[in-house]
């Protein structure tokens, strides 16, 4: 049966067009009969200042947007053009989706619910008593948040900038008073993870635009799990270092998908295929690999 309702969605940032999120939306509404068009909407190419958030916002919902996911820059400033905000969202004081409903706009945090998914998927049974979180930025604050929110007993952060750090553990530790959060320098990575069961890694170093290792490979031990939000590329230079050492690891894809599932059941009403979801984004990967040859 193929939904009446045609779906019109937006993808507010900067740096956007090369985003999979909207082909791989738009290619789980066709397997599920939807209309669906999903339209990244880059503030740089568009000429429009990151702080004008409000205003796209406004525009979008007089166009006819049913919704829009909101990324870098806009994630925080978004909030003071909501008219409500979902706890999880709120306790993040981050949105990266909005819904236009006859009662207003609604925000919504998928990011720490995609990498919740993501983990007991492709990490079930991994320990985490202790973990190390590398970043504490926008994407460090949603995952140590899933982290925390899934059992995880003792994080550090470790972090260059360390007020941001610092920031980032008094406001989980605010948040999750059964767990212990800490914040630690670089200088001091080697001591902490040598305690750890796991590592999650949350900067932008191993994406394309920024190749390297955000760590010594030397620290990288067998019976250390390790996670990696970076999904382009997929194999990362930390996923492959750790994988060399026999360690169990965590790409970034599984996240990109799992956070998109959500999305799109909140803004359809309809859960997706996470599988199939997967599956599409696993060709959209591929297909820009080829290209990018």
């Amino acid at each position: 049966m193929i939904d009446s309702h045609p779906y019109l969605v937006g993808l507010i940032g900067a740096g956007v067009l090369p985003s999979l999120t909207p082909p791989m939306h738009m290619a789980e509404a066709r397997s599920l009969g939807l209309t669906y068009v999903y339209r990244p909407l880059d503030l740089p190419t568009l000429g429009i200042d990151p702080e004008r958030i409000g205003d796209v916002l406004a525009w979008a919902e007089r166009l006819g947007y049913d919704a829009v996911n909101v990324t870098h820059p806009c994630k925080q400033s978004v909030l003071a053009h909501l008219d409500r905000i979902d706890p999880v969202a709120a306790a993040l004081g981050a949105v990266n989706t909005v819904l236009f409903t006859p009662a207003g706009r609604v925000g919504y945090n998928t990011d720490t619910t995609g990498f919740a998914a993501a983990f007991a998927e492709g990490l079930p049974d991994a320990a985490t008593d202790r973990v190390v979180q590398l970043g504490a930025g926008g994407a460090g604050s949603a995952v140590a948040d899933a982290l925390l929110r899934s059992g995880t007993a003792h994080l550090t952060v470790v972090d260059l900038d360390a007020q941001r750090a610092g920031a980032l553990v008094g406001d989980l530790a605010a948040r999750h008073p059964s767990a212990v959060v800490a914040a630690a320098a670089p200088v001091d990575l080697a001591a902490v993870l040598g305690r750890a069961d796991g590592l999650v890694h949350c900067t932008p170093v191993g994406m394309a635009e920024h190749p390297g290792l955000p760590l010594d490979a030397d620290l990288l031990r067998p019976d250390l799990w390790v996670a990696d939000i970076v999904y382009r590329p997929l194999d990362t230079e930390l996923l492959i270092a750790a994988r060399e050492r026999g360690c169990r690891t965590l790409s970034g894809g599984r996240m990109a998908v799992h956070q998109a599932v959500d999305a799109f059941a909140l803004i359809t009403g309809t859960r997706p295929d996470p599988d199939r979801m997967s599956a599409h984004f696993l060709d959209l990967v591929a297909a820009g690999d080829v290209l990018a040859r």
